[in-house]
This record gives structure tokens, sequence and C-alpha cells, in this order.
């Protein structure tokens, strides 16, 4: 199995999961993800994956300023609903690398490490995504801009022949470069940009 280069270069996210911990899935609960998780997740990568990936780590970073994050512990809220859009690849991406689930997730061993329903949609809030620490309250919220980043031109070209099953081998390769080409600038050239993930905390 092999990824593009560029996969492996992307920040990872580490956190703490107690859950992990206490049943000896990993050292001290430790569990590291990478975007190439996130991509075979999601069964491909683009601009979307990319996003929901990016403003993870973001707020992450902000709702645990002094350590590890805490993976179990955080509540996650989209303001689109399930069904809308890109809704479901955002929020499979978030709930991956957070532990939160919907109303299918674990429920709990004795009353502790519950993930059930720490994932919820349509909620009120003004932004993309609303990440909750469970422990302080702390909220902080995330909006992607993927327009900063716009797309190769010539992938516009491409699209209707790759669509219409008329482009050839050749044009098939170039589009899937061109393609990730912009997955590469959003993930690694503008991985600092603050205008293409912003994250603010709440006031409690």
């Amino acid at each position: 199995m092999s990824f593009p280069e560029f996969f492996a270069t992307v920040p990872r996210l580490a956190l703490h999961d107690p859950l992990a911990e206490i049943l000896g899935a990993a050292e001290n609960g430790l569990i590291e993800y990478g975007y190439t998780d996130a991509a075979k997740l999601a069964g491909h990568s683009c601009p979307t994956v990319a996003g929901a990936y990016l403003m993870t780590l973001k707020a992450l970073a902000k709702l645990y300023p002094d350590g590890c994050p805490v993976r179990g512990g955080i509540k996650v809220e989209l303001n689109a609903a399930q069904a809308d859009g890109v809704a479901g690849v955002t929020a499979a991406v978030a709930g991956l690398l957070t532990g939160a689930a919907g109303e299918g997730g674990f429920k709990g061993l004795g009353g502790r490490f519950g993930r059930r329903n720490l994932l919820q949609f349509a909620a009120a809030i003004d932004a993309e995504l609303c990440f909750t620490r469970l422990d302080t309250g702390t909220r902080v919220t995330a909006v992607y801009h993927p327009e900063v980043v716009p797309a190769p031109p010539e992938l516009q070209a491409l699209m209707p022949k790759l669509l219409a099953g008329t482009a050839s081998a050749a044009e098939k390769t170039e589009f899937g470069r061109l393609w990730q080409l912009r997955v590469k600038r959003i993930l690694i050239d503008h991985f600092d940009d603050p205008e293409l993930v912003v994250c603010r905390e709440v006031p409690l």
C-alpha cells in the first residue's frame, strides 16, 4: 500500500486515551494519528478530509495548550445536519481523532469512558465545528476556508472528461497529481496560514 509521499510529512496528533490505557491497547494510553489515518478512514484524500484534519489539530492545540489532548474527553458539534454536503466526512475524521461518536458509539465501561452522543450535528453554533472539553467546559470553534488554496485551473478542464469516462490514462494520472497537489498545499504549505483555519475560544 502506497500513498503520496507528502502524507508522511503532515504534522501528526498525539493523544492520551484513558480507555486504551486501561484495556492495555496502547502503552500509557498514548495514541498517535497522522493524515494517512484520516485518508484511510475516508477512503480518499481531498480538501474536505484535509480541512477536517486541520480543524481538529488546530482546535485541540488551542483546547489543550499545556498538555496532551484526551481522546474520549471531547465533545464535537457540527453546525451542519448529518445529511448535508460533506458533513459526514468531516464528522468521521473529527470523530476518529477525538474519539467522539454518535448514538452508536461506545456506551462506556462501569459508567466511565463513554463515547456515545459526543458527536452531534445541526448544533446551534456560529462555526463549522465546536470542540468542548468535558472536564473543564472550555470550548473552541473552528472554521475552514478552502478557497484560500484554490484548485489548479487545469483541474477544471480535466474534470468533465474524468466524469464522462473519456479521459485518457495520462489525463487520469495528471488529474490525480493535480488534485493531491492542492491537498499538499493545504496541509503543508498553508499549515500555519491563519486564514485557512480560524479557531476561536468561546467565552465560558
